[in-house]
């Protein structure tokens, strides 16, 4: 009775947290298939009578161009971000120079900055360089912000999973320091790419405010263009609901079919130290 009772008392409040957050996911998906006639708060918890797939083609005429915008920038600016994380990751936890650990701090306080505390000198500075209103400009704007926790992830890594007696057998035998991280490293932090690639692209293709802020529509990602879907007097909730079920599906399928490599990745030491 009372291993019942301990069950119980585990399982109660992570169902509780379950439904919590599928009810939001539940109204979005049943009134995206909805009429436009069926759409109320009166009927909100309701199936659908039908299936009207004309919601799912009228979003995506209007968002294909923002998807195609978000999938170029998620995937562009996570495999940079990437690189660059597992070169600073590397140099920072196996060649080890005066300043290093204070330089690690300094690229961590990037986790600390608001963003909307540089955004006025953030577009100065991408109109004096000529990359305001761009796509490479954004792309490069989320590399930089996402060089702090690619390091982070990068370092706890090769300093708990990757032996230093490797490196310095490597450097023995005659490697060099770009040899040992092409040769070595590179093929060992397989699982830190899948965590930082996952992590960062989902992060990447949810956010909001530096696409509203640095471009215009003709290269808004799906986050700005979904709240155009709103209409000006006549809000469609149907055709908004199936723009957000598929501005999420991306992200959602990410997960659903590499989240067990990404919780392998955090298991080999990706977010330890």
């Amino acid at each position: 009775m009372k291993r019942i009772l301990n069950r119980v008392f585990v399982y109660l409040p992570l169902l509780a947290a379950v439904v919590f957050f599928v009810t939001p996911l539940y109204v979005l998906f049943t009134t995206s298939f909805k009429s436009f006639q069926e759409v109320s708060l009166a009927t909100m918890w309701s199936l659908p009578s039908g299936i009207y797939l004309d919601n799912f083609s009228a979003a995506f005429e209007k968002l294909a161009p923002n998807l195609l915008n978000s999938l170029s920038l998620g995937v562009a600016a996570s495999v940079l971000s990437a690189i660059l994380g597992s070169l600073n990751g590397y140099v920072l936890s196996k060649w080890k120079f005066r300043g290093a650990d204070t330089l690690f701090i300094l690229i961590l306080l990037g986790f600390y900055i608001p963003y909307q505390s540089i955004l006025i000198p953030l577009v100065r500075f991408m109109q004096t360089i000529q990359l305001y209103d761009t796509l490479i400009g954004l792309v490069l704007v989320h590399v930089v912000y996402g060089i702090p926790i690619t390091t982070l992830i990068f370092r706890n890594y090769f300093a708990t999973v990757v032996p230093n007696e490797l490196i310095e057998a490597a450097r023995i035998d005659g490697a060099g320091i770009l040899g040992i991280f092409r040769h070595i490293m590179l093929p060992l932090a397989i699982p830190s790419f899948v965590v930082v690639l996952i992590w960062q692209f989902t992060s990447i293709w949810n956010e909001f405010l530096f696409a509203v802020t640095l471009t215009s529509p003709r290269y808004w990602p799906v986050t700005v263009a979904l709240q155009n879907l709103a209409g000006s007097q006549i809000v469609e909730w149907n055709v908004q609901m199936a723009g957000a079920f598929l501005a999420a599906l991306p992200t959602l399928l990410v997960y659903i079919f590499l989240g067990r490599f990404f919780l392998r990745g955090l298991m080999a030491g990706a977010l330890k130290g």
